[in-house]
Order: C-alpha cells, then structure tokens, then sequence
C-alpha cells in the first residue's frame, strides 16, 4: 500500500502543481505590486487591532492563532528535517520560496475569504475556499471537491494521523509514556476542546501558540548564537545545493524542489485553501485588512520558524547522521545546545503541542467544510469520526501517513488554486480600492 501511494503521490506532486502553486504567488506577487514585502510592517500591526462592533466570531488575533494553530506543528520539526535529508540543503532554499510567493497567495485567501462568508443556521460565521468557489466562480461542483478533500485532510492529513503519531513517539521518546495511553490522553484532550467549538478552540491556540513560539524559538536563537560564525558559510551551501549546474541537469534539482515545496506547503498551508476558513469567522469589515494579517502567518511559519530550525540542522550536522524525521532536529538541539540533552525536551515539548493545537485547528477546518457538504446536522457525525481517529493515530505507520498526507493536501489545493486564479481581478480590485482610500485619507489629514 505505502508503494502504491508513493506512486500516487509522485503523480499528485508532479511539477504540474508545483507550478501551479508557485505561479498563483507569482501571478499575485507582481499584480499586487509584491505586498507581501511592502505592506509586511502594516500586516503585523493590524493583528491586534480591535475589531468587537464587527462582524465575526473571534478576534483578529485569535483567527490568526487558529490558523497559525494547524500550520505551526509538525511541518516545523519533522517536515524540515525530511526536506533537508531527502532533498538535500537545498530544499531550505525552496521552502523560502514557496512562502515568499505563499503570503502573497495567502493574501488573496484572505481576502476572498471575507468577501464571500456567510453565516450557518446557528449563527456562526460559515467561510473558505468553498464559499468564495461557489459564490464568486458559480462552480458549486468545484466547491464540494474542495470541501470533500477538505473533510480528508481534517480525517487522514495533517489533522489527526501526522500530528498524533508525532505526539505519541515525542512522548515516548523524552517520557516512556506507552503509546496506549497517549491514544487515550489526547482523545480525551482533544474531544473536550472540539466539542467547544470555534471559540474554545481559539481561546486555547491565543495562549499556547505564542508560548510554545518563544519557547521553540529561544532553544533555536541559542544555538545560532553559539554558532554565529557558521551562518554565513551554511547560507553558502544551501545556495550552492539548490543552484548546482550538475543537479540542474540530473534529479538533485528536482527532488530539492519537490521536497523543498512540498514541505513547505505542508508546513505554512499557502495556497491549500485551509487558513481562510479560520480567516472568515474574524471579527472585521475590510477583507484586505484581514487578508494582510492572514498572510503573516505564512512568513511566522516559514521565514522565522522553519528556517531557524533548518539552519540549527545543517550547523549541526545532524542531517547526515542517517537518522529521520524528529529525530534529526532533536540530535541538533543536543548537539547545538551548551547543556547536555535538554535539546530533546525542546524538541519534543515544543513538538507535542505544536502538533496538538494543529489538531484542533484542523478539527475545525474540517467540520466548516463537512457543514458545506451536508449540513448542520452531519457536524456531530463528523466530530464522533475525528476523535476515533485522534485513538487510532498513535498506531499508525508514520511514512505512510505523511505520504497520505500529502497526497490529500495536494487534492485539496487543486480547487482552490482554480478558484484563486478565477477570483483574481476581484483580489487585485479590492487591494487597489483599500489603498486608494488609505492614501486618500492620508493626504487630507496632512492638509488638516
């Protein structure tokens, strides 16, 4: 079976997608006169911005936490480590990219994802790829594709099996903790949680996201700093790897790409269609402002933590010592940290509840897309099957389910990538209007 979906999934990541993926962040990044470069410093100071009079279930904040909440996880610790070992140091050269071109995507999401929300029969906001398919595309078949690989990635991605079984082998690595009781602890957690909903969901992602970020990231500053000198000559290699004439002409290019991107979107989401849904039940009437805030997650994801944890790997050298996956970035943390194994409760700490709040921010990306397709009523059938799943996870073969995973993503991201690019003039219209009166009330307020 892990052959056969390797196939398929060599076949759903071919350079058809990567293109497509690539193209959409660079058809936007030019047409929107590279906002994501230019407006970043505005971006980051409308996410506290308070916003209660206005439409909307959480906060500005708590909806870019939600998001952050399923994209920071295991992308961040396993998904670096994978890309640099099967593709090289490249590959971290390629992730830049992805999430570079990716805000300007994850831009547009948000933006539309304003746009086009709506509300379900209890009142809460209903929003995401699906709703901005159908409304602004009038492709209602095109819409349920999404929605369908949605409820699949919630089921069978990133949602349950990837980010339990990573929780579970953290724990049983730094804590002996038997993986039976894992299953149990983190179907008890997350049924709490869910069943909550949005807003308890988004209440626990607006404390712990930005904890376990300081709390990461302080592990991974210490270690750049220890090796300061390094940076310079490791920022050399992964160049080199990523523009080696030699791969150029052979398939050392193409796997540092494939992997690169792939992980990459795997980690920040861009262009996946997942953060708009979280993006819609923010509190805000400007869909550009809220599509600013939105694409910040991507560079928090990528730019800072992915790329700290790829440079603490290849500083270290802990991508050739033959190991895999988590393990790779915890054999970095001790050997990059001055005191003696604590780099592996980092890695694992942090791991855990990354991986966790991904789950329940997944939890809730699937059930608005399960409402999409069937209702108000499929919720609790929908919420019954992810939680067995969350007690099925730790059992699960972790190669096959990252590539199940990606398989699923990869399906997920086809409709929404259409749907962008069909939406396109609309994204570019609403930007051009917001700035167009921002500069406006700029000018008269200097003359007052």
């Amino acid at each position: 079976m892990t052959k056969f979906l390797t196939q398929v999934n060599n076949l759903v990541w071919g350079m058809p997608l990567i293109l497509l993926l690539l193209g959409t962040g660079i058809y936007f990044t030019t047409h929107l006169k590279f906002i994501q470069f230019v407006r970043l410093k505005k971006a980051f100071s409308l996410i506290f911005k308070k916003n209660e009079n206005h439409e909307g279930d959480v906060s500005s904040f708590q909806a870019l936490c939600t998001a952050l909440s399923s994209t920071i996880g295991t992308g961040n610790i396993v998904g670096v480590a994978t890309a640099i070992s099967a593709g090289g140091p490249g590959a971290l050269f390629w992730m830049w990219i992805s999430a570079f071109f990716g805000m300007a995507t994850k831009y547009a999401e948000g933006v539309l994802a304003i746009k086009y929300r709506t509300k379900d029969e209890n009142g809460q906001i209903a929003g995401g790829p699906m709703y901005y398919i159908e409304k602004g595309l009038h492709n209602k078949f095109l819409a349920s594709l999404f929605a369908f690989f949605g409820v699949a990635v919630a089921y069978l991605g990133i949602g349950t099996f990837t980010q339990v079984r990573s929780i579970s082998d953290a724990l049983h690595l730094s804590f002996h903790v038997p993986y039976w009781i894992s299953a149990i602890i983190l179907t008890l957690l997350v049924g709490f949680i869910t069943i909550g909903g949005i807003h308890r969901i988004a209440a626990v992602a607006e404390k712990v996201i930005p904890f376990m970020c300081v709390f990461y990231i302080s592990g991974v500053v210490l270690i750049l700093l220890t090796h300061l000198p390094m940076i310079p000559h490791v920022l050399k290699i992964v160049l080199a790897s990523a523009f080696d004439i030699k791969a150029v002409f052979g398939a050392g290019m193409g796997v540092a790409m494939k992997m690169g991107i792939s992980r990459g979107i795997f980690s920040n989401e861009s262009g996946l269609g997942s953060a708009p849904i979280a993006a819609a039940a923010a509190q805000t009437d400007s869909c550009v402002e809220q599509g600013l805030v939105s694409m910040t997650g991507t560079f928090i994801d990528t730019m800072v933590i992915c790329t700290m944890t790829g440079l603490a790997i290849l500083i270290t050298g802990a991508n050739t010592s033959g190991l895999e996956g988590a393990a790779v970035t915890s054999l970095a943390f001790n050997r990059g940290l001055i005191i003696p194994f604590i780099g592996e409760y980092i890695v694992n700490i942090g791991l855990i509840f990354f991986a966790f709040t991904t789950i329940i921010g997944w939890n809730y990306y699937g059930e608005r897309c399960m409402y999409y397709l069937a209702g108000i009523r499929s919720i609790k059938i929908y919420k019954i099957i992810f939680i067995i799943l969350i007690a099925i996870g730790p059992f699960m073969s972790l190669q096959f389910i990252f590539i199940l995973a990606d398989i699923v993503n990869g399906c997920m991201a086809i409709p929404n990538l259409i749907g962008l690019i069909g939406l396109r003039k609309e994204v570019i219209a609403e930007t051009e209007e917001y700035f167009k009166e921002e500069n406006t009330c700029s000018i008269e307020e200097l003359s007052i």
